[in-house]
């Protein structure tokens, strides 16, 4: 006999219980009338199955995480024909969804199901309306994400560098790196509703992009992470967004530094009403979708989707691990690729451990680089900077056993003659790195770019940091991309005509 509780609404209450008790090998122990009643009997573990409604007031994936951690197993049930409900239930992660005026069949059925299994990861795929299995959640994804992009092309992929002469006087070669591992191609190219952006930016030579003959691919998460002391984790992620989008890729930058978060201020973005916080919000009761996702997500001036950060640090308990969860898995299906930049702390409290439902200071920052298909892992070229840098990577090691290396103002002032050779040394005789991306401290473009709130791309596509940080674009987008000075080769002819 399958033990049921039942935490509905008033409109479905009665209805919800009629059927439960109607229900073959169930019976129902209690009828519970808010969410502080139903998690008090899912604590004293009366019940196997939990039946929810959408609008029992204070229903969020914190209840549904906590239910899960106490072992139940949850039901959603809602009136026949409203869409509206059987999606929010969907969002909140229930395992399965039923109409309240399914028959006594169905709901047996239904229940018999998910007193054989013992776990909420192994279960079959959510029930329809009428009981039976529901295979078509992501047909239901899709339609929104057509219905979105079809509607208003900007919400689609980034568009491509803009038309016309670079500013910085740039050609770039697009080619496919056969080393680089799960390339992307552009969601927009893949509806064919749009050129590819390599192909018609006359910045980019050598014709079509390497996206034509690519596979569709999963949207890649790359979480920027470093340790204390700013090393340049913003500029490094603000940055790499840019030159992605200027690849073609549709991209997310996600502020998650929950310290000092300034992906807003880099950007000239306002963060009265942080983006990040929106979404976590709608995630947590079950309203995210890629609609709401666009719409807390502008699109910025560098062609980027930007979710702004908190504003103040007192505010981090706001980012919960299950909803920042769910934003990444949503934010996959918007764009081609997620940068997120992340705090320096990745110290978790092994006493809040235990209680999964106490707010972590650290979560953002730690789920973001659980969540993260590639981490870069910044440090400065100092002598300080490095140490933390080796520590660091230490660190990390929970996370990924391959982190991606950048170290970021290099220079001779602080390291020493040759400063390139003597940070790569460094880092392979103390931390074992094999090749990092070397950024050079090109201090007049970082701040120009800093005091106009923009990327480098835009305001110093020649410098030597631009340029790196675009070749680790290009590795990032499993494509080689070659920077050449028109002014500079333009000038050698010059002279040579001269003389």
């Amino acid at each position: 006999m399958i033990t049921v509780l039942t935490a509905v609404g008033p409109q479905l209450e009665a209805q919800a219980a009629v059927r439960v008790e109607a229900t073959s090998g169930a019976r129902l122990v209690r009828r519970c009338a808010d969410v502080p009643d139903l998690l008090s009997a899912a604590a004293a573990h009366i019940a196997q199955v939990a039946v929810l409604s959408a609008d029992l007031p204070g229903l969020d994936r914190g209840v549904l995480g906590a239910l899960t951690d106490d072992g139940l197993r949850t039901v959603g049930v809602h009136a026949a024909g409203d869409e509206e409900a059987q999606r929010r239930l969907r969002q909140l992660g229930v395992d399965r969804v039923i109409s309240a005026q399914a028959t006594a069949e169905e709901w047996s059925e239904l229940v018999a199901g998910l007193g054989g299994s013992d776990t909420g990861a192994a279960a079959a795929p959510p029930a329809t309306g009428d009981g039976l299995p529901d295979t078509g959640e992501g047909a239901v994804d899709e339609a929104i994400e057509r219905e979105l992009l079809g509607g208003d092309a900007s919400a689609g992929g980034a568009p491509g560098a803009p038309g016309g002469d670079d500013p910085g006087g740039d050609d770039a070669r697009l080619r496919p790196d056969a080393g680089s591992a799960r390339p992307h191609r552009s969601r927009r190219s893949r509806r064919g509703g749009a050129e590819d952006p390599a192909g018609a930016d006359p910045d980019r030579a050598g014709g079509a992009g390497p996206d034509e003959d690519r596979a569709a691919a999963p949207a890649r998460v790359v979480a920027v992470w470093g340790p204390a002391g700013s090393p340049g984790r913003t500029t490094v992620a603000v940055n790499l967004a840019a030159e992605l989008a200027r690849l073609g890729r549709s991209v997310l930058l996600v502020d998650a530094d929950t310290y000092g978060a300034s992906v807003g201020q880099a950007l000239a973005l306002l963060d009265e009403a942080p983006g990040l916080a929106a979404a976590t919000r709608l995630a947590d009761t079950g309203d995210l979708d890629l609609p709401h996702l666009a719409a807390v997500a502008p699109t910025g001036p560098t062609g980027v989707r930007v979710l702004t950060g908190l504003p103040r640090a007192d505010r981090w308990s706001e980012i919960r691990e299950d909803a920042l969860r769910e934003v990444l898995r949503v934010a996959r299906l918007l764009v081609d690729v997620v940068v997120i930049d992340t705090g320096f702390c990745l110290e978790e409290d092994e006493e809040l451990s235990y209680d999964t439902r106490a707010p972590r200071r650290n979560v953002a920052t730690t789920t973001s680089l659980r969540e993260a298909d590639d981490i870069l892992v910044v440090g400065s070229a100092d002598p300080v900077g490095l140490q933390r840098l080796v520590r660091g990577l230490d660190e990390v090691g929970a996370f990924t056993s391959e982190p991606r290396v950048v170290v970021t103002k290099v220079r001779a002032s602080a390291v020493g003659a040759g400063a390139d050779k003597r940070v790569a040394e460094t880092l392979q005789r103390f931390a074992g790195v094999e090749s990092p991306t070397l950024v050079p401290d090109d201090r007049a473009a970082l701040d120009s770019a800093m005091l106009e709130g923009r990327a480098l791309c835009e305001v110093a596509p020649g410098s030597g940091a631009r340029r790196a940080l675009a070749a680790l674009a290009g590795e990032l987008a499993g494509v080689e991309v070659v920077l050449r000075r028109r002014g500079l080769t333009r000038r050698r002819r010059a002279s040579a005509a001269t003389a």
